[in-house]
């Protein structure tokens, strides 16, 4: 896209720059005032905005403009052009957030020179942001097991209406993607997802970023909510929001209008709030930290998603989709695994779940060779350690080979048991069948060598 807005009250001069840059392959729009910019912003924001400072018959100067355009669209770079123009306007300009600043008469290769550096940037921040946008897109819910089975089904359940819900769940199990689902397949899904991540340690930047501001000036920043009006909000780890903000969102959940930070006018806002938390929220309310109007009103339906060592036999099926994922994404060479390799990432301990799971995958698919297949030593090399329901887990190495074979035999039964136990979650019906034991048999051999089947691991 090289769609640029002219802006200037006088006809010869937005005339004269429009054929220059049509000359340079550019294609242009151009207004003469204050009110027909704003318009044609708003119906589609262009890649450069070229901004003259002083704009007869116009209710807002190029600096109104400019801060309205920066607060609203802030990845739409802005030059602004003015022939009275001197150091005091230049650096208000720059503070105020133009690309740079142009004095009329200009140089015409002063010009394209500034319009060139701009339409890269706006290029490279409208990159950025699509992909973020992919990113959103791409990463799927995925598994067959029954417990993500029922996950699903109340995650459909809660989408079909417009009820505020609270997810829990442990760190990188996947709740801020949840959330994505929900509002994907909601009535607001026309609308913007808007994350805020509550735990920002700064009280003032994370009330300006749910709020916005204006002073004096106008309009400084949007805030989230107005941003999801229509749409959803998210706000990650709420229970870490300071008792202040805790006030004022329960303000706005009871009467649906917020206000920005230095005005006092109320503005209606639409949208569905959903919140998650890795928090003990009794405890966070116990102690004081946590408003329990503000818990109640949130929580009206409770979600928790599963953790990673609770849907074992998904594992596999995530692997598989995040080495398909990352080879179309982002380029990596496809790399199937072993039986042996899922079997090991089935045994390894996964406290940062889903999130762990998809950077181990990635880590591989940087560091191992793209024509081997994944194995479980490569595994065994990068990434964590396999569980240990309190038993420890040998290695099998050359120190067996000064211990006898009954002694040798018996450690790598363990340990081999130990590993199949925890693969399978506990569960001795499915590690019997994989080791080829009758049930009975097998109960037996794991009382004899003191592991501990009686706990799900």
């Amino acid at each position: 896209m090289s769609d640029i807005l002219i802006v200037d009250d006088e006809k010869d001069i937005r005339e004269l720059i429009s054929e220059i840059l049509i000359d340079e392959g550019f294609s242009t729009r151009l207004s003469s005032n204050s009110a027909e910019c704003l318009n044609q912003v708003s119906s589609a924001p262009p890649s450069l905005l070229i901004l003259d400072i002083w704009l007869k018959d116009s209710n807002m100067d190029g600096i109104d403009i400019l801060k309205k355009v920066k607060a609203e669209y802030p990845h739409v770079p802005v030059v602004i052009i003015s022939g009275h123009g001197n150091i005091e306007i230049a650096v208000s300009a720059i503070k105020q957030g133009a690309y740079d600043f142009i004095e009329k008469p200009f140089n015409i290769e002063q010009l394209l020179v500034v319009v060139r550096r701009a339409m890269e940037t706006s290029s490279l921040r409208r990159e950025n942001k699509e992909l973020k946008q992919k990113d959103i897109v791409e990463y799927e819910l995925k598994g067959e097991s029954i417990i993500f089975r029922n996950f699903m089904s109340s995650l459909n359940k809660v989408s079909k209406a417009s009820s505020r819900v609270l997810i829990s769940g442990s760190s990188g199990s996947g709740k801020k993607t949840s959330a994505r689902y929900i509002h994907k397949n909601s009535k607001q899904s026309a609308g913007n997802f808007i994350a805020i991540n509550c735990s920002v340690s700064d009280q003032d930047e994370l009330d300006r970023m749910l709020f916005g501001i204006e002073n004096k000036d106008g309009l400084q920043e949007v805030g989230a909510l107005e941003k999801a009006n229509g749409g959803t909000i998210y706000l990650d780890e709420v229970a870490e929001m300071p008792l202040d903000l805790q006030g004022k969102l329960l303000k706005f959940l009871v009467e649906r209008t917020t206000n920005r930070i230095g005005s006092n006018k109320k503005l209606n806002v639409d949208l569905r709030v959903i919140s998650s938390t890795n928090s003990d929220f009794p405890e966070k309310i116990k102690s004081k930290k946590f408003r329990e109007d503000l818990f109640h009103r949130l929580n009206v339906v409770p979600i928790k998603t599963p953790s990673l060592s609770e849907r074992i036999d998904d594992i596999p099926i995530l692997a598989k989709y995040f080495v398909e994922q990352l080879s179309s994404i982002d380029g990596f060479s496809y790399r199937e695994f072993t039986n042996e390799a899922l079997s090991f990432l089935q045994a390894m301990d996964w406290p940062g779940n889903i999130r762990q799971l998809k950077n181990l995958i990635e880590r591989v698919l940087i560091l191992g060779n793209p024509s081997e297949k994944i194995s479980s030593d490569e595994l065994a090399l990068t990434g964590p350690k396999v569980k240990d329901s309190g038993e420890k887990i040998s290695l099998i190495s050359s120190e067996l080979a000064g211990m006898s074979l009954r002694e040798a035999r018996e450690i790598f039964e363990r340990d081999y048991l130990t590993l199949q136990i925890n693969r399978f979650g506990g569960n001795i019906s499915k590690t019997a069948v994989f080791v080829e034991m009758e049930r009975s048999a097998l109960h037996r051999k794991l009382k004899s060598l003191g592991v501990n089947s009686s706990q799900k691991m």
